[in-house]
């Protein structure tokens, strides 16, 4: 009867590799992709004469708690396995208090901030919901088949709407404020990724939190470094190419803005192909 159905049995076996072969390679495909800018028209209201200013303290105060700033390695480190039961209990206060806010009431420049603060503070806490894990990859609560992480899981509702993490980076942040240093200040609970800031952003220094963690990002051999003569840089000129010039060369015209000593000169003379590399193990 199996021979009927489906042949020998060999041959099953090998259009059964084939198959799981071809769905590997899509999967890993679909995991280094990265959600090109969908703008959700939604969230362009702002009043620009609004004085209304949103309340990070208390997500200040956790970054103060558990935030280690002084590793050696100059990667900030967040302490997940020391977060006491109380400050689980702010943090998700302090994400249900956002949930309250009217973000289209605010001005542009305090939605810039507001939505930063949102990502970085719903990255800790998905983190803490499942830890022990070794990387967010492992975090598989996104929808769909070929899914992986946290990211397309609908886990805000801000003024009705059901939001992810890929939303608010990919829909709001990057379309509406097409400021490439937003890369800087989001932070994926990732060695490979920049710094999580020890405050949080705000109207008043979000300008000086981005410039900051873009230099510190590029001038740290994850963001950027010159091995024999070749430059490897960060994945994320990769991924989000487009928001950097569209270009390698553009890629490295972005990074002159920043680098600084051996490898701004090495920059400069630069006319290789880029190499890329990324770190996804947990930053704790």
């Amino acid at each position: 009867m199996w021979k009927i159905l489906y042949g020998d049995t060999r041959s099953f076996t090998c259009l059964l590799t084939v198959v799981l072969a071809c769905s590997l390679f899509l999967w890993i495909r679909l995991a280094e992709a990265a959600p090109s800018a969908d703008l959700w028209p939604r969230w362009q209201v702002s009043v620009e004469n609004s004085t209304k200013v949103v309340d990070h303290s208390p997500w200040e105060a956790i970054l103060t708690k558990y935030l280690v700033t002084d590793h050696p390695s100059a990667i900030t480190r967040f302490r997940y396995g020391t977060v006491a039961t109380e400050d689980r209990q702010s943090l998700n206060s302090y994400l249900a208090q956002l949930q309250q806010i009217k973000v289209t009431q605010l001005n542009r420049t305090e939605q810039k901030a507001f939505w930063i603060n949102a990502y970085n503070a719903l990255t800790v806490k998905v983190i803490l919901d499942h830890y022990p894990v070794k990387s967010i990859m492992d975090v598989d609560i996104s929808p769909g088949f070929f899914s992986n992480g946290p990211w397309d899981a609908k886990l805000l509702n801000i003024e009705g709407e059901k939001l992810s993490l890929n939303d608010i980076e990919h829909r709001i942040l990057r379309p509406i404020f097409t400021d490439n240093r937003v890369h800087y200040a989001l932070n994926c609970a990732s060695l490979g990724c920049p710094n999580l800031q020890s405050k949080p952003f705000t109207a008043v220094n979000t300008d000086q939190l981005l410039d900051e963690g873009a230099r510190g990002y590029i001038n740290h051999a994850r963001g950027a470094q010159a091995i024999e003569g070749k430059v490897k840089v960060s994945s994320i000129y990769k991924w989000f190419q487009a928001d950097f010039g569209g270009s390698e060369q553009k890629v490295i015209d972005h990074l002159l803005l920043y680098a600084q000593d051996d490898l701004a000169q090495t920059l400069h003379a630069y006319k290789g192909k880029l190499s890329f590399d990324y770190n996804w193990n947990l930053n704790e």
